[in-house]
C-alpha cells in the first residue's frame, strides 16, 4: 500500500521550500554503509544476501528506524511500484532492477529513505528541500547514530567505514545537490560551471545520479571524494561552491530578462501554451516544456500559475506515477496521450479540454 500513499503529495523531493528553492530543488546527505562479518554484496550468495536483509529488518523494527508498515521488501514489490520510488528518488535504477533480497524503509514525509542490500547492505539517505544541507546532516548522523546501536559497522581505524566500492571507502558519504539550471543551458554556460566544478573534485550528474542523463534541466552536484576527509570537510565545500551557481543562474535569468525579454517570455509562454493545449506529450518533452514554465512563474512571467501545481506535474507526470494515477498499466503511446490529457486538466483547472 505504501507506493499508492505517496500519490498524495510529491513528497520531500519536490516540495518546492527551503532556501533558495527557485534553484536549489533539493539537498541531500548519503552515507554508505556495511554490516562486520558479512561479505560485500557483490561477494554473497543469495541465501547470504536473504539473511543480512532479514537481519537488517529486524533490527529495524526493534529500533523503530521508520514507522510501522514502512518497509517495503522489494522483491515482493509490484515492478510499477518500484519504478515509482525510482521517480520519487527514494532507491535508485540499481536497487530497482535487482533481483536478490532487497528492501526499502522509508520515513514520513520521505525526508528519510534507507536501502538495504543495494550497492552496500546500508544505504541512509536524507533529502530536503531547497539549499539545506546542515539539515540533512543532522537528520542523516542522528539516524547514522540509531542504526550504530543496533547494528556493528565494519571499520577500520586507518580508513574508516568499509564500502563495497574504494571511492565511498571514509566517511561513507555522498553530499549532492539538485538543481534547476535551465538559463545557464539557455545562454550555453553550463559546460563552464561543469569545468569549474570538476577541478575542485565535484561531479555533475543527471536528474537520476550516476550514469544518466540530465532531464528537465536537473543537474546534481556532489563530492567525489570521501578518504581523508571530514563530514564537515565535505559538507563545507559543497556549501562554498553551490552558492555560486545558484548566482551564475540568477544572473542568466536577469541577463536573459533584460537583453531579450521578447524571446525569453516566447519561450516561457510558448511551453505554457503547448502543455495546456497538447494532446500526445512524451515524457522528455514534458520535463523540457514544465522547466521552462517553472523558470517563468520564478520570473513572474505566469502570475497565475502556482510553483506547486508545476512541481507536482514535474512528478505525475513521469511514466509510473502516471500509470499508478491512471490505475491502469500502459504502453508508451497511451502514456503519452494520458500524460498530455493529465497536464491540460491540471492547467486549465480540470475544465472539459
Amino acid at each position: 500500500m505504501l507506493p499508492k500513499e505517496m500519490l498524495k503529495d510529491t513528497g520531500e523531493w519536490l516540495r518546492g521550500g527551503g532556501p533558495d528553492a527557485e534553484i536549489v530543488i533539493s539537498s541531500r546527505i548519503r552515507f554508505a554503509r556495511n554490516i562486520q562479518g558479512y561479505r560485500f554484496i557483490t561477494k554473497m550468495t543469495p541465501e547470504e544476501r536473504a539473511r543480512c536483509e532479514e537481519l537488517v529488518r529486524r533490527k529495524f523494527m526493534d529500533a523503530h528506524v521508520v514507522p510501522a508498515g514502512r518497509y517495503l521488501e522489494l522483491a515482493e514489490a509490484d515492478p510499477l511500484d518500484r519504478k515509482l520510488l525510482v521517480e520519487r528518488h527514494l532507491i535508485s535504477k540499481e536497487h530497482e532492477d535487482a533481483h536478490h533480497h532487497r528492501a526499502v524503509a522509508i520515513g514520513e514525509g520521505e525526508a528519510l529513505s534507507i536501502m538495504i542490500n543495494e550497492e552496500d547492505h546500508i544505504r541512509l539517505q536524507v533529502l530536503q528541500s531547497g539549499f539545506h544541507l546542515k539539515a540533512a546532516f543532522k537528520l542523516a548522523s542522528e539516524t547514522d547514530v540509531r542504526l550504530e546501536d543496533v547494528l556493528d559497522f565494519a571499520f577500520s581505524p586507518q580508513l574508516g567505514y568499509l564500502t563495497a566500492c574504494p571511492t565511498n571507502v571514509g566517511t561513507g558519504m555522498r553530499v549532492s545537490v539538485m538543481m534547476h539550471l535551465p538559463a545557464l543551458v539557455i545562454t550555453r554556460h553550463i559546460e563552464k560551471v561543469f569545468q569549474a566544478v570538476s577541478k575542485i573534485n565535484l561531479a555533475v550528474r543527471g536528474l537520476y545520479g550516476e550514469g544518466t542523463e540530465a532531464s528537465g534541466h536537473f543537474y546534481q552536484i556532489s563530492n567525489q571524494v570521501t578518504l581523508g576527509r571530514t563530514e564537515e570537510e565535505i559538507i563545507k565545500n559543497v556549501e562554498q561552491v553551490i552558492p555560486t551557481i545558484v548566482n551564475y543562474e540568477r544572473r542568466a535569468r536577469e541577463d536573459l530578462m533584460s537583453k531579450d525579454p521578447v524571446r525569453l517570455e516566447d519561450r516561457v509562454w510558448r511551453a505554457y501554451g503547448m502543455l495546456q493545449a497538447a494532446r500526445i506529450m512524451s515524457s522528455d518533452e514534458s520535463m523540457m516544456m514544465l522547466s521552462f514554465v517553472r523558470m517563468g512563474v520564478h520570473l513572474g512571467l505566469l502570475p497565475q500559475l502556482n510553483i506547486r501545481t508545476v512541481n507536482e506535474l514535474f512528478l505525475y507526470s513521469q511514466p509510473a506515477h502516471l500509470q499508478r494515477l491512471m490505475n491502469a498499466p500502459m504502453e508508451a503511446e497511451d502514456r503519452d496521450i494520458k500524460r498530455a490529457m493529465l497536464i491540460r486538466e491540471k492547467l486549465n483547472g480540470h475544465k472539459n479540454v
